[in-house]
């Protein structure tokens, strides 16, 4: 069973996640660079840091996957110095 470490909640079954996309920065004045946000996502390989949210509790945090390997590295709420 595939496990993810929720800041708040600690390790939980991956079920309980959903995956809302990689962390990416858009500059809304500017729309050429906002199609490319939403149509056009990066697939690199090694580590990503990616939103998420624990559904249960509502919590949506950053986590850094390997791409590759599908390891999550490390998880880390949004407000937290890591960012």
């Amino acid at each position: 069973m595939k496990q993810l470490e929720c800041p708040v909640n600690g390790l939980r079954d991956i079920s309980e996640f959903q995956y809302l996309g990689p962390r990416r920065s858009t500059r809304s004045d500017d729309p050429d660079t906002v199609v490319a946000h939403v149509f056009f996502a990066e697939n690199p390989l090694g580590p990503m840091v990616e939103w998420w949210r624990h559904r249960p509790s509502n919590t949506v945090f950053l986590a850094e996957r390997h791409t590759v390997t599908d390891q999550v590295l490390r998880t880390w709420l949004p407000t937290s110095p890591e960012t």
